[in-house]
């Protein structure tokens, strides 16, 4: 009996959890159905949606137009918000209206009577938190979209080895590759997609490489841009520069994971330490601290 109770009860926790699971998983005919709509009416978003976003779109620029700027900081914005992936020429008005409006927002929560009573002192500091979120929310997609870029460089080198090799031009290879790995790897694509544009419309091929390393703002993009500059200006195999080049970055792909991975014993310290540890330390030393402080306490036979 005394075996049957936490039996029985792992058993109903088991079933609650997948019942719930079971429920909140989305039918597979109804993504397909999803997906399918998705596909046959993209950019057809409401008008309502669309109505909304543009005058929230609007007000932001209206602020970001009339907040003061200094020549130093909107060069570093523009350039984090290129490497972020918004090139839109709006993009840096809209994030200072985004960052003064979230900063007045915060200001005006906490220095009106509405959730609370009034607090200049917590209202300046709510301020100050958020006109700085914003930019750090800005500078983690950053880091986030060159993590992208840095991880799918290795297969577009690949692919540009065997293209240059079958007898593809170094144009011909670039874009042939950004329309391969589209589905893969959309940021890197995207940067490539630029580079063709850019040579398209006359720029040199050195300039529009340049253009892709100050884009993105990587170590990998750069040495792969200066390769290529100098293979271009000496004459040598580009198809065996490429394939040297593509072994250097995968070898560095893979000492980045074996750093990565030993640093785990130092991150799970803390974990451990904070939330492992004092469970553990309840269990075990739990019983043996009620038992004593039976005996030592008030009524122990020790006081007797």
């Amino acid at each position: 009996m005394t075996l049957l109770l936490p039996l029985l009860a792992f058993l109903l926790t088991a079933t609650l959890v997948v019942s719930v699971a079971l429920a909140l998983m989305p039918d597979s005919t109804v993504t397909i159905e999803r997906r399918l709509r998705e596909a046959t009416d993209a950019g057809a978003a409401p008008l309502a949606d669309r109505g909304h976003g543009r005058g929230l779109l609007e007000t932001f620029t209206k602020i970001g137009n009339m907040a003061p700027r200094s020549t130093a900081e909107t060069g570093k914005l523009r350039q984090r918000l290129i490497t972020a992936g918004y090139r839109n020429r709006d993009a840096l008005v809209v994030f200072l209206g985004i960052r003064i409006g979230v900063a007045l927002a915060a200001f005006g929560v906490f220095v009106l009577p509405i959730l609370r009573r009034p607090n200049l002192m917590l209202a300046l500091v709510a301020c100050g938190v958020g006109y700085v979120l914003p930019g750090m929310v800005l500078a983690r997609k950053a880091k986030r979209r060159q993590h992208r870029i840095r991880l799918g460089l290795p297969d577009a080198l690949d692919l540009l080895v065997v293209s240059v090799e079958a007898g593809l031009g170094l144009d011909q290879a670039i874009q042939r590759v950004g329309a391969e790995l589209a589905f893969a790897h959309p940021d890197l694509c995207d940067e490539l997609r630029l580079i063709n544009l850019e040579l398209r419309a006359g720029k040199a091929r050195p300039d529009a490489l340049h253009n892709l390393a100050d884009r993105t703002g990587l170590d990998d993009i750069r040495e792969l841009v200066t390769m290529l500059v100098q293979t271009d200006k000496f004459g040598t195999s580009v198809a065996q520069s490429l394939r040297v080049h593509s072994d250097t970055v995968r070898t560095k792909r893979r000492q980045r994971a074996e750093e990565a991975a030993a640093k785990i014993g130092v991150k799970m310290v803390f974990p451990l330490v904070l939330c492992i540890f004092p469970a553990i330390y309840v269990v075990t030393l739990g019983p043996a601290a009620i038992r004593f402080m039976q005996v030592l306490g008030p009524s122990g036979t020790l006081n007797k």
